[in-house]
């Protein structure tokens, strides 16, 4: 699939932004063509709280304009973004529900989760804080012109998740061709829920989480743009492997590692010959 252009009409700071993200490379786009991507991880997970608004302003203020988040399902059934099963290490949970132990996202509601502390733990100038909806991320992100690497999270406790997700993706706007283009990966460790995804909507761009056999990449090249491992699992050999196959879209299939070693950014990744980092 050809490089589509940006196409936005969101205000200067979301142009300002577009601009950044084409110099700084994106998903889709070939190694060669800028330097090595660096995605924030959950956000600026390392100057605000991770997975929050304040988190998506931090990267920004940064310059990254690929941000990487996790999505869950409440007891309720809303979308909001969280990376731990359990509320307990990023939330005052534990206190303001002390007998619902161990504060499974799952078994929450919306209502419940938005009273939420998510910001003291980092620091008492994020007090008060709030666990995001995706709709309220997707909403930031667009207001500040960035781009997503969205993960559905541990989908097999959220049966039909991805169908969900794509729903209020379709709803926000960001499976126009802009978006798609080149401002939207989905991602999961879930093998089958990535095929799920690229089945309703072939022209998203996809990732598997991971490192699979050499041997079974070619079938994942049939619904997966992205290869995504841990960094050390990112060897000379492995690399070489995946960069020889297409994906649904007929591009060479791309690698953002993560883990250790992801920190060190563009030099890691460029020194690994992959497309960037998610850090």
């Amino acid at each position: 699939m050809p490089r589509l252009p940006i196409r936005l009409a969101i205000g200067a700071t979301a142009l300002a932004a577009t601009a950044v993200a084409t110099a700084a490379g994106a998903p889709g786009k070939p190694a060669t063509a800028a330097a090595p991507l660096v995605i924030a991880h959950r956000g600026a997970a390392h100057r605000a709280p991770e997975n929050t608004l304040a988190a998506v302003d931090a990267a920004h203020r940064l310059g990254r304009v690929w941000v990487e988040n996790d999505v869950q399902r409440t007891k309720d059934g809303q979308l909001i973004v969280m990376h731990d099963a359990t509320l307990r290490r990023t939330t005052d949970a534990a206190t303001l529900f002390p007998g619902r132990a161990p504060w499974r996202v799952g078994d929450f509601t919306a209502a419940d989760i938005a009273r939420l502390d998510a910001g003291s733990w980092f620091g008492k100038r994020f007090a008060g804080e709030r666990v995001p909806t995706l709709t309220g991320y997707l909403r930031r992100l667009e207001r500040n012109g960035q781009a997503l690497l969205l993960e559905l999270k541990t989908p097999a406790r959220y049966p039909g998740i991805e169908a969900q997700t794509v729903a209020l993706l379709r709803k926000e706007g960001w499976l126009d061709r802009a978006h798609t283009g080149r401002r939207l990966v989905v991602q999961s460790f879930c093998v089958p829920c990535v095929r799920t995804v690229h089945a309703l909507v072939p022209q998203v761009r996809t990732g598997v989480l991971g490192a699979p056999r050499v041997r079974d990449l070619a079938r994942y090249a049939r619904f997966a743009d992205e290869i995504n491992p841990p960094m050390a699992q990112a060897r000379p050999a492995w690399v070489a492997a995946v960069h020889r196959l297409r994906g649904p879209h007929g591009r060479p299939l791309e690698i953002y590692a993560w883990g250790s070693g992801a920190d060190a950014g563009a030099p890691a990744a460029a020194a690994r010959g992959i497309e960037g980092v998610v850090a």
